[in-house]
């Protein structure tokens, strides 16, 4: 990590806090977690740029802010399992490896989970597990979990993951109406027993959910 990299990411997490990113816990974790290994070499210039960059595959690294604020709305404390839908990159898995004791992330490209996992483990993050499958399925094997993130935009909230969620555990997902739809909503699902309440946390822009639960590929 350069001394410019270090200051260049102490001014995004500086502008997450002026955009309304409250948490102590999330700002420290954004502003351990370097983005330029997650992104490709001819973008690293724009790796803090509070902007979503392609990352090949049709597939792109999200947003700092979003990052962020999809992490806060999950109430981290450092403790439990958090389930990952989408790896993507790699990079919003790394984040919360600093959140949580343990991060079960799931990518239906195995391309994408290879190079994510190989990112991570040269940035010495141990606690992420890796699986390729349809992440709708979610990953039954380690549940419950304290929390889980889906990053892609979905028509309703996946099944099986909320029933992956232990009891008062939160699901933080986009919904939308069609894959290509442009005004999804950031809902937050919270598991109370038997019953689940939702809160809608404004409009977010995310690639389709493909799969089981999501759209047709």
């Amino acid at each position: 990590m350069t001394a410019n990299a270090s200051i260049k990411r102490a001014r995004l997490v500086a502008q997450l806090k002026s955009r309304g990113i409250a948490s102590r816990a999330v700002l420290e974790a954004m502003q351990s977690v370097p983005r330029e290994p997650f992104v490709d070499e001819a973008l690293r210039g724009k790796a803090y740029a509070d902007a979503a960059l392609p990352i090949g595959e049709n597939q792109s690294i999200s947003q700092p802010w979003i990052v962020a604020r999809m992490c806060e709305l999950l109430e981290p404390d450092g403790t439990g399992r958090v389930l990952e839908i989408g790896t993507g990159s790699g990079y919003h898995a790394a984040v919360l490896s600093r959140l949580f004791e343990q991060v079960y992330t799931v990518e239906r490209i195995e391309a994408l989970s290879v190079r994510a996992r190989r990112t991570l483990r040269g940035l010495g993050l141990e606690n992420v597990h890796f699986k390729i499958f349809d992440g709708g399925y979610g990953w039954s094997e380690f549940a419950p979990y304290r929390a889980v993130v889906v990053t892609a935009g979905s028509p309703e909230p996946p099944r099986p993951l909320l029933e992956q969620l232990q009891d008062g555990g939160r699901l933080v997902v986009p919904l939308g109406r069609g894959p290509e739809d442009a005004e999804q909503r950031l809902v937050c699902y919270r598991r109370e027993g038997d019953r689940t309440s939702r809160a809608d946390h404004g409009a977010c822009c995310f690639v389709p959910l493909l799969g089981r639960f999501g759209w047709t590929p």
